[in-house]
């Protein structure tokens, strides 16, 4: 069982998120505050979540300044950010503070359950939505190290068939539909692509 605190200031908006996380047999949510001091001290009281969804705006202690906090005092606690704001300033900060990912609120259940899932594994995440906006200010013919053509070469075969479905511009679901499988597993493979290649 995942256990999950959230972290969020507007109360349609954790309403909601915990009656999407409940709908999950894996994932029970036991306990919820409406800012960063709160989630903190909850922590500092005792309460272990695996992991803390956080709004990155909330008052009091916003979700990047708790994630720095935490990463101090509970470093086994990850911290899912969630956020409207798709500036890869506040994502490049989150991570720098020690968050295991990143959220759009913008994107869909299904991609955050499997962020969860993906966060609970020890990996990081990035949603896709953001992840897409990176890949496409890659230039168009880099300067390949040693690294990186070592990196193209551990690219298995699915993986290069949806990175070149991507550099077409085709959607998750419109990936899954052409390769005769889920979304969830493309969007698995697409966050492998950003692992390794590193971007």
């Amino acid at each position: 069982m995942i256990k999950i605190l959230l972290a969020e200031d507007h109360d349609i908006v954790r309403n909601g998120l915990r009656s999407l996380l409940e709908n999950q047999s894996d994932i029970q949510v036991i306990d919820e505050v409406p800012n960063g001091k709160e989630a903190l001290q909850k922590v500092i009281n005792g309460l272990t979540p695996d992991i803390v969804l956080a709004d990155i705006n909330m008052p009091e202690l916003d979700g990047i300044g708790l994630t720095e906090k935490l990463h101090e005092i509970a470093p086994g606690i990850k911290v899912l950010i969630l956020s409207m704001l798709e500036n890869e300033n506040y994502v490049l900060k989150a991570m720098t503070f020690g968050a295991a990912g990143y959220f759009l609120k913008s994107s869909s259940q299904e991609e955050l359950i499997f962020a969860i899932h993906h966060v609970m594994a020890g990996n990081l995440y990035i949603c896709s939505e953001i992840s897409l906006k990176l890949l496409a200010r890659v230039p168009q013919h880099p300067q390949n190290t040693e690294e990186d053509i070592r990196a193209a070469d551990s690219l298995s075969k699915r993986e290069k068939e949806i990175l070149a479905l991507i550099a077409d511009g085709y959607t998750n679901t419109e990936i899954a539909d052409i390769l005769f499988t889920s979304r969830r597993t493309v969007e698995g493979h697409r966050q492998n692509l950003i692992e390794k290649t590193r971007v």
